[in-house]
């Protein structure tokens, strides 16, 4: 089969991973070939099992068109979700479901010189011991904080081979399968967009609540990265005048007042300052575990929780009243780790923007909680991988 059908027949792939279902007119469209084109290569993918028929779509006021979805198992991704601390690697299949384990590891970032090394070595002990064969693996996506070239594969901030060498290519090597890196921020915005609730927004924000403060930005109907890729570097806009010294050597960024490490410093001071609260049994040496425990301390009444959310939640609306300014977004999302706490964030951001944002501007903009939570990154970085399928020369055989 010459290269062209195989990049075709990829591109329907691919178009089906993120859409589900679509029809041959559908597809038609997506790919810009003539119908029987299409219907041709459809058949060959049916023949071969990898995509099914999955029923008639509504009537648009002539014949129901017959829809057709990926299998879910026909190939798998590695994906990779990292923050500074802790990251976490599983196997999606075609459908964004997990089919192993999420394997959680502790990894700090900076100042590890070993941490790429320990990265590789336990995506190679996850795709070994998945008994999957290694012809049915995609590709690895793997999002990352910092600073980071998505052309070059290169981590300004984190990750860095001697003499700025290509992290993609030093993985892609070792690992055997096409390696693609994105900041974390990115990535999750990239899964509300093909996912999430920024699913066909032309202009949407989406907010990454983590350790930091992370942006992506939906712009025009797609991912906006800026001239170097480094575009959403929200945590850093220099908001408040607090002298507090952000890890960037700035003072006064916003992260510096919003973010969930503050959070559970704050959280840490108040209980050894003798505050009555729930969180004085929270785990403090475990991040994560401890976010958790102040977001389930909030939805069950907590009254130092809620201060805790509050002021952290009034903080980042004043950063949102910024980007409304400059963007004047029809949606801004509140996803990543975050978005545990849920609907708590709401109030207090409401009040930032009554307060510091021209009115006008900010009543055509809704805000809304993600539902992809905790999982978005993993979910973008699986995104990220099928983004780059059809550029793939050979089709996996069954």
């Amino acid at each position: 089969m010459n290269k062209k059908r195989i990049l075709m027949r990829n591109k329907i792939l691919k178009e089906l991973y993120f859409n589900n279902n679509l029809s041959c007119a559908d597809l038609t469209n997506r790919i810009q070939k003539s119908f029987p084109v299409t219907s041709n290569l459809i058949e060959e993918l049916l023949a071969q099992k990898l995509v099914s028929e999955k029923g008639y779509a509504p009537s648009t006021g002539g014949r129901k068109p017959l829809t057709y979805s990926i299998h879910k198992d026909v190939m798998y991704l590695v994906s990779v979700a990292m923050d500074q601390y802790v990251t976490k690697i599983v196997i999606m299949d075609m459908q964004n479901d997990f089919v192993s384990p999420i394997e959680k590891i502790l990894l700090p970032l900076p100042n590890n010189p070993a941490a790429l090394e320990t990265l590789q070595q336990k995506i190679i002990e996850l795709i070994d011991s998945s008994g999957i064969p290694t012809e049915k693996f995609v590709g690895v996506g793997i999002g990352m904080p910092g600073f980071v070239d998505v052309e070059k594969g290169i981590n300004y901030s984190f990750l860095q081979l001697h003499g700025n060498e290509s992290i993609t290519t030093h993985l892609s090597k070792a690992i055997g399968l096409p390696v693609y890196i994105d900041n974390d921020s990115s990535l999750i915005a990239l899964a509300e967009f093909y996912f999430g609730a920024a699913k066909n927004e032309k202009n949407a924000m989406v907010i990454n609540i983590g350790w930091g403060i992370g942006l992506g930005m939906i712009l025009n109907g797609e991912l906006f990265r800026g001239h170097d890729g480094f575009a959403g570097e929200f945590s850093h806009i220099p908001l408040f005048l607090n002298g507090k010294l952000c890890w960037c050597g700035k003072i006064g960024c916003l992260e510096t007042e919003t973010s969930l490490l503050l959070m559970i410093e704050s959280a840490k001071e108040g209980i050894n300052s003798g505050r009555l609260s729930k969180l004085k049994s929270l785990p403090f040496d475990d991040l994560e575990l401890a976010y958790e425990g102040i977001a389930k301390a909030v939805q069950e009444g907590d009254q130092f929780a809620a201060e805790l959310f509050s002021k952290a939640g009034y903080n980042i609306g004043k950063g949102i009243a910024v980007l409304i300014h400059l963007l004047n977004p029809r949606k801004i999302i509140l996803s990543g780790r975050g978005a545990l706490a849920g609907q708590i964030w709401l109030a207090p951001i409401q009040q930032a923007l009554n307060e510091n944002c021209i009115p006008r501007l900010y009543q055509g903009t809704t805000i809304e909680i993600s539902t992809l939570g905790v999982h978005a990154e993993l979910i973008g970085a699986a995104a990220l991988v099928m983004e780059h399928y059809e550029e793939r020369s050979l089709l996996i055989n069954h």
